[in-house]
C-alpha cells in the first residue's frame, strides 16, 4: 500500500457539531414538533439542494409557497443558521492540529452551502489551517457524486493512493474509495486517532 501523505476532512459532525435541532428546539415547544418539521418541511432533501448550489432565497421561497403557515420557521433556517452550530468537536480538532504540526497536507471536502460556509469560516479559526477546500455549494456538486472526488484530486494535484478521506457518512466514504482514495468512516476521535496512526500520520 502506498504511504498516505494527504488527509481530507469532511466538516459537519467530524470537526463541527451541526444539527438543525439546536435551532428548532428554540422555535417549537415539543420534540415531536421539531422532528415533524425536520422530516416534513425543512427536510434533508431540501437542505441538500442548497449544499448543491441552490440559493437559499430560492429554496425558502419555493418551500414557503407550499407551506405558508411555516414561512417564519422556514426563513429561520438561513436567518438563524448559526444557531444550528453546537461548536467545534474539540477532540477531532486536536487531531487536525497534530496533523498540521506534522506538516501533513490537509484539505476539506464538504457538502455545505456556499452562502453559509463563509459564516462558519468566520467562526472557526481552524478552517484556515487547510491547504485547500472543495465546498459543494460553490461547485454545484455534492458527495457522493464521483465528480466531486475527481475535482478534488485534479484541483490540488493529489494522488488518490496517497490520500485518505474522513467522513461520518458511509456512502461518502465508499464513493471516495471507489475513486481510489483511502476512506475512514468517522465514528469518534479515538477511533480516528487509531486509524490515522495505522497510516503513520500521528
Amino acid at each position: 500500500m502506498s504511504a498516505i501523505k494527504t488527509v481530507v476532512f469532511d466538516l459537519g459532525n467530524v470537526l463541527i457539531d451541526w444539527d438543525p435541532r439546536y435551532l428548532y428546539r428554540k422555535i417549537f415547544p415539543t420534540e415531536t414538533e421539531v422532528e415533524w418539521f425536520l422530516e416534513n418541511i425543512c427536510d434533508d432533501e431540501w437542505n441538500l439542494k442548497h449544499d448543491a448550489g441552490q440559493p437559499f432565497s430560492t429554496g425558502i421561497s419555493e418551500l414557503t409557497s407550499l407551506h405558508p403557515q411555516f414561512s417564519t420557521q422556514i426563513s429561520n433556517w438561513y436567518e438563524r443558521w448559526e444557531e444550528m452550530l453546537g461548536g467545534p468537536l474539540d477532540d477531532t480538532v486536536a487531531i487536525l492540529a497534530e496533523l498540521k504540526n506534522n506538516q501533513v497536507p490537509l484539505f476539506i471536502l464538504s457538502n455545505w452551502s456556499a452562502e453559509t460556509y463563509p459564516k462558519a469560516e468566520a467562526i472557526y479559526d481552524f478552517l484556515n489551517w487547510f491547504d485547500g477546500k472543495i465546498i459543494s455549494g460553490e461547485i454545484g456538486k455534492i458527495k457522493p457524486d464521483p465528480d466531486i472526488y475527481k475535482l478534488l484530486i485534479e484541483t490540488y494535484d493529489l494522488s488518490p493512493s496517497n490520500t485518505v478521506f474522513i467522513d461520518d457518512k458511509l456512502a461518502n466514504v465508499e464513493a471516495a474509495e471507489n475513486s481510489g482514495i483511502h476512506g475512514i468512516h468517522f465514528q469518534n476521535a479515538v477511533e480516528l486517532r487509531n486509524d490515522l496512526a495505522k497510516f503513520e500520520l500521528l
